[in-house]
């Protein structure tokens, strides 16, 4: 049962963004309330789970074994005929990174859990299986959710609701946010857990139309012995689905050699946005934060690193907010975005006209750009090396 019928805040999606949010936001005090539709966090996989060392670092997180299935310490890109570029942090930096991972791939069940468990832990009330179904607004200034719990319906007030609630936001919906998203601009994504696949602590990416239509196939440490060996495609520009691509880079491609020994021990897949971010994030009484608000890198695909930023982000804001005592207007929301702009929209915004300026080419000139693209982006050099 819920301990209250009313809460400062009530935040749906209990992924990286909303359990971040929920965290930072409870932290100050406030009353937070973190609900969730599914029966098991971080399920289904949807994701590789690789972020930086850096993006643990600036959610205030140490990295730990609870979660942390593989250190990563470079990138090894690839061309569709198999010619690479290496980015090892080991040879580049080794006073550096000889012994510090540049970064990790996360078991994302346990690391859902421990996000949610660190929101608990500074008073963050959390309840699974329990789905948002409505959102009014009352005249007494509040937001009426609706939730739905065990066939049993519960009417939950809240001075901001936030949606964190994934790519297709119900949330945003209610709201009237323009949170549609071209099909073009959604990747389709498979990846199998292998065993029988070496690996070398380095992320590999293979680009590549062959191989990976509108995106990339990669081959990531999973610890243990066990690796990810996945892709994303666009299947606005592809008649076969990704299982099929994924098949045929495993049977067919200049890495085959290497998947002949390996058994499929887990199927993992999801649809990922590759868009520009939402032009407007909030609303009266409502904020959208990670996926629901576009938060995912266009060019990588990456979402973990950007949902813990803006969960960070708002959660900070609305510490402070609340403190404030005023209405939860859409003017006064306004700051949220204003402050994730600075942080990370101007950045978003130009890797999203880049990937656009690399897919309005033709083959083979779009493969060669993306190549070149991803070569330098994991570069120490690079300007986009902590989005």
């Amino acid at each position: 049962m819920f301990s209250s019928d009313e809460y400062d805040v009530v935040v749906i999606g209990g992924g990286p963004a909303g359990s971040t949010t929920a965290r930072y936001v409870a932290e100050t005090g406030a009353r937070v309330l973190l609900v969730d539709k599914r029966q098991e966090l971080g399920a289904p996989i949807q994701c590789s789970g690789a972020l930086s060392a850096h993006a643990l670092h600036g959610a205030d997180i140490s990295p730990t074994e609870e979660f942390i299935s593989a250190p990563i310490y470079g990138f090894r890109v690839y061309d569709a005929g198999g010619n690479s570029t290496r980015i090892d942090y080991r040879e580049l930096k080794p006073e550096e990174y000889s012994s510090q991972p540049l970064g990790y791939v996360v078991d994302r069940r346990r690391f859902d859990r421990f996000l949610v468990n660190q929101a608990q832990q500074v008073g963050a009330e959390v309840h699974l299986k329990t789905e948002a179904v409505s959102l009014l607004f009352r005249e007494d200034g509040k937001a009426e959710v609706e939730l739905k719990q065990f066939n049993t319906v519960h009417r939950i007030c809240a001075t901001v609701v936030v949606g964190a609630d994934g790519i297709q936001s119900q949330v945003g919906k209610w709201v009237g946010l323009r949170t549609h998203i071209r099909l073009s601009e959604i990747a389709s994504c498979l990846q199998y857990v292998v065993e029988g696949v070496e690996t070398e602590g380095l992320l590999e990416i293979i680009t590549g139309h062959q191989w990976a239509p509108g995106g990339y196939a990669w081959i990531f440490p999973k610890g243990n012995g066990y690796a990810e060996v996945g892709l994303g495609v666009i299947r606005s520009i592809t008649d076969k689905d990704a299982r099929w691509h994924l098949e045929n880079f495993l049977n067919h491609s200049p890495w085959a050699d290497r998947f002949q020994k390996a058994h499929v021990v887990e199927v993992q897949g999801g649809g990922v946005p590759l868009a520009a971010p939402l032009k407007q994030q909030f609303t009266d009484h409502v904020i959208l934060v990670g996926d629901a608000a576009r938060h995912v890198n266009p060019i990588t695909g990456g979402g973990i690193h950007t949902a813990l930023e803006s969960g960070k982000i708002a959660g900070e804001f609305l510490g402070d907010f609340l403190k404030k005592g005023i209405s939860p207007t859409a003017e006064h929301l306004s700051e949220y975005q204003q402050r994730w702009e600075e942080a990370q929209g101007k950045m978003m915004r130009k890797l999203y006209q880049l990937k656009r300026s690399i897919f309005r080419n033709p083959l083979p000139e779009r493969d060669t750009l993306l190549y070149q693209t991803l070569a330098s982006y994991f570069h120490p050099d690079s300007e986009f090396k902590k989005v």
